[in-house]
C-alpha cells in the first residue's frame, strides 16, 4: 500500500521537479516508510512507500526492469504473486527481490497489458514503457485502490488522490456541478469517471488506458462480470455453501500473507465476524506469522445502546480470544477531527457512519500496519435489506407469483420496521432534494431486478464509494485495508449463484449463512439487522452538532452558494430540531459539501497545511 504520482509531458517538455515534490508530499501519509523519484526526459514517476512485503532496499520504488526499460510505481497487493513468479521464472525470468511489485514488471514484459487477466489483487499503477514512449495505467477490478489523473498545460498528471494533483495550479480549479448535484440529491459518487473537481478523473474499476506522445487513449474495460439473473438452481444448498466457505477461506489466507503484523475489522455482523473467525483456525492449523499467536480486532462502540454492536461484539470475543480493541466515537471528538477527514477523503462523503470507522483505523495503527476488513459481502450476497424491493419486483415481472409471495412474506416478517421507516424517508429525502437549485441527474440505486441492482451496486452505486472511504480512512493513518471477499475467485464464485442462493424467503446472504453455520455464534449468524460502523447521526446532529450546524447553515459563504435555497435549508434544520420534520442524511450532505468547498476551493491555498484552513 502506498501513494504514487506522475506527470508525462506530451510534446517533450521537462517534468516540473518542485510539482513532483508537492504531489509526493501530499501523499505522504500514504507511504511513510520510503520516497523515491525517477525523472528522465518528458516522464517524471513519484512513490512513497508502505513496506508490507519484502521490507529491503529491494522492494522499493520506483522499481525499474533489468535492462532498464521499464520503470514502475504501484500501490497495493497481488496475492498469488508466488504462483506468477514461478511460473515466470519457469519461463526465464530473473527475480532480484521478493516483491510483489516485480512480479508486475516480469509480468508485463512477459503478456503485455495482457498480465492484468492474470492478476489476482488490489492495485493501481503507473508503468513507464521507456522503448514505446507510452505510459500503461491500470486500476483493480473493483476500484479497491484509486487511481486519479487529469490533463494541464500539455502534460498528463496522475495520483492516487486528488489533492496531490491539486498541487497543480490548473488542476480541478471549480466543482464539476453535475456530479455534485449527484452527490447532494442521491449521496451517490465514484459512480462514473468523473469526480467532483471539474477536469479531474478516475479509472473506473477494472480499466487501464495507456498515454502516448499523442495523449491519452480511452480507458478500456479489461474484466467483467455478470451477476446470474437465476431464480433457482439445482445445485445442492449443502456443497454450494460449503465451496463458498472453502474459496473465503483461500481468501483469507492469500490475505494475509505480509511482512508486518495484520490485525481485523470487526463490526459484530455477519461479514466481519466470519472473518475474524476463519482467521482463528488459520491460527490453529497453519500459524500465518503475520497475525501471531493471537489475532487483534478493533470495533467501535457506542453508549447509546440503538447504535452499539457490543453484544455481538463480545460474543465473537468471547468464542475466539482475540486481543480486542475499541474505541467509542464522539460528537465532540468528531468535530475536533472534521477538517483532517475532510482533507483525506478527498471528496464530501454521504454520512457520518464513516467517521466509525475513522476512528477503528485510528485505533489500529497503534498495533498493526494491516486490516482485513468484510467489504462486498453485502454486495455480492444481497445484504442490504432494500434490495428485497428489487427481487420482489424482479420475481413478479417474471411471474413467480408463489416465490413473490413468500418473499413478500419473508420480508415482512423480518424487516417490517425497516420498510415502515423507509417509506417516511422516502417522503423526507424527496422534499429535501427541493431544497436544491441544481439539476441533478435521477439515479435509483434500486431500478430494475435483483441481479442487474447487484451488479450496479458491485461497480458503480454503492461499492466503488465504500472502497473510497475505506481506503481513505485507513491511509490517513499509514494503514493498509484488504477486503478478502472481494477476491476474484470469490466474487465470480457468488455472481454465478441463483438468486434464491442470496436471498430467500426475506433472509439475506442465505449462502453464507449455511456456509458459517457452527463457525460464529447463532446470534450472529441469524441477525437479521444491518449496522455495521455507524454513527448515531440524526441523535448528534439534533444535539452536539447543533451550534457547528448553525454556524454552517447561517454562514456568508453556505448564503453565497449557487446549490442550494439557503434560507429553506436553515428552516428545514431547524424544523428538525423542533420535531416537526424527519431527518435524513440529506442535511448531512449539504453542510458536508460547504465544509468541502471551504477547504478545497475557499481555501485551496492551505492545502498543505490541512488543519490551518477550516
Amino acid at each position: 500500500m502506498c501513494g504514487i504520482a506522475g506527470q508525462y509531458c506530451y510534446h517533450g517538455g521537462t517534468p516540473d521537479v518542485g510539482l513532483l515534490s508537492r504531489m509526493a508530499e501530499r501523499l505522504a501519509h500514504r507511504g511513510p516508510d520510503g520516497e523515491g523519484t525517477y525523472i528522465a526526459g518528458s516522464i517524471a514517476l513519484t512513490h512513497r512507500r508502505l513496506a508490507i512485503i519484502d521490507l529491503s532496499p529491494d522492494g522499493s520504488q520506483p522499481m525499474t526492469s533489468e535492462d532498464g526499460s521499464l520503470r514502475l510505481v504501484y500501490n497495493g497487493e497481488i496475492y498469488n504473486f508466488v504462483e506468477l513468479r514461478d511460473e515466470l521464472v519457469n519461463k526465464g525470468h530473473r527475480f532480484h527481490s521478493k516483491s510483489d511489485s516485480e512480479v508486475i514488471l516480469h509480468a508485463y514484459e512477459e503478456w503485455g497489458t495482457g498480465c492484468l487477466a492474470r492478476m489476482n489483487g488490489m492495485w493501481a499503477f503507473a508503468l513507464w514503457d521507456e522503448k514505446r514512449q507510452e505510459l500503461f495505467c491500470a486500476r483493480d477490478r473493483f476500484g479497491i485502490k484509486p487511481f486519479y489523473y487529469t490533463e494541464a498545460r500539455g502534460t498528463f498528471l496522475f495520483a492516487s488522490e486528488i489533492k496531490a494533483l491539486l498541487a497543480h495550479p490548473d488542476a480541478g480549479k471549480s466543482p464539476d456541478d453535475e456530479m455534485l448535484g449527484a452527490y447532494l440529491a442521491w449521496g451517490i459518487l465514484d459512480h462514473t469517471e468523473r469526480t467532483m473537481f471539474d477536469g479531474i478523473f478516475q479509472l473506473k474499476p477494472a480499466h487501464a488506458m495507456v498515454v502516448s506522445r499523442k495523449g491519452c487513449t480511452p480507458p478500456f474495460r479489461y474484466w467483467s462480470v455478470t451477476v446470474n439473473n437465476t431464480i433457482r438452481s439445482g445445485a445442492g444448498n449443502n456443497e454450494t455453501a460449503m465451496h463458498l466457505l472453502t474459496l473465503i477461506t483461500d481468501a483469507t489466507r492469500s490475505h494475509l500473507q505480509s511482512d508486518v503484523p495484520v490485525g481485523t475489522c470487526l463490526s459484530g455482523g455477519i461479514d466481519s465476524s466470519a472473518l475474524t473467525v476463519i482467521i482463528n483456525i488459520l491460527i490453529r492449523d497453519e500459524a500465518p506469522q503475520s497475525v501471531g499467536a493471537r489475532q487483534k480486532t478493533f470495533s467501535a462502540v457506542f453508549s447509546d445502546k440503538r447504535f452499539d454492536e457490543s453484544r455481538y461484539i463480545d460474543e465473537v470475543v468471547s468464542a475466539t480470544g482475540v486481543d480486542a480493541g475499541r474505541t467509542e466515537p464522539t460528537p465532540d471528538q468528531l468535530w475536533e477531527d472534521i477538517d483532517q477527514l475532510v482533507y483525506m477523503q478527498d471528496e464530501p462523503f454521504g454520512s457520518l457512519s464513516i467517521y466509525a470507522q475513522y476512528r477503528v483505523m485510528q485505533l489500529a495503527a497503534t498495533k498493526v500496519k494491516v486490516v482485513l476488513d468484510g467489504q462486498g459481502a453485502d454486495e455480492l450476497l444481497g445484504g442490504y435489506i432494500a434490495y428485497q424491493w428489487s427481487y420482489i419486483h424482479g420475481l413478479i415481472q417474471q411471474f413467480h407469483w408463489g416465490a413473490a409471495l413468500a418473499e413478500v412474506i419473508g420480508s415482512t416478517r423480518h424487516h417490517r420496521g425497516f420498510f415502515k421507516n423507509a417509506v417516511g424517508q422516502l417522503f423526507a429525502r424527496k422534499k429535501r432534494r427541493s431544497l436544491l437549485r441544481c439539476a441533478p441527474p435521477v439515479i435509483d440505486r434500486y431500478r430494475g431486478s435483483l441481479d442487474d441492482v447487484l451488479g450496479k451496486e458491485l461497480t458503480t452505486t454503492n461499492l466503488p464509494a465504500l472502497l473510497h472511504y475505506e481506503d481513505r480512512n485507513a491511509m490517513a493513518f499509514s494503514i493498509e485495508s484488504r477486503v478478502p471477499y472481494l477476491d476474484l475467485n470469490v466474487v465470480e464464485y457468488i455472481a454465478a449463484l441463483s438468486l434464491s442462493q442470496k436471498i430467500k424467503n426475506g433472509v439475506t446472504k442465505v449462502t453464507l449463512r449455511r456456509a458459517i453455520k457452527g463457525l460464529i455464534p447463532e446470534s450472529i449468524r441469524c441477525r437479521m439487522d444491518k449496522m455495521g460502523f455507524v454513527t448515531p447521526e440524526e441523535v448528534w446532529m439534533k444535539d452536539a452538532l447543533r451550534p457547528f450546524m448553525l454556524e454552517i447553515l447561517t454562514s456568508a459563504s453556505f448564503h453565497a452558494r449557487p446549490y442550494w435555497d439557503a434560507d429553506a435549508a436553515a428552516k428545514d434544520y431547524l424544523a428538525f430540531l423542533n420535531g416537526k420534520s424527519d431527518y435524513s442524511p440529506d442535511l448531512w450532505r449539504i453542510a458536508c459539501t460547504e465544509l468541502w468547498l471551504r477547504k478545497f476551493f475557499d481555501h485551496r491555498h492551505a492545502l498543505d497545511h490541512p488543519g490551518n484552513s477550516s
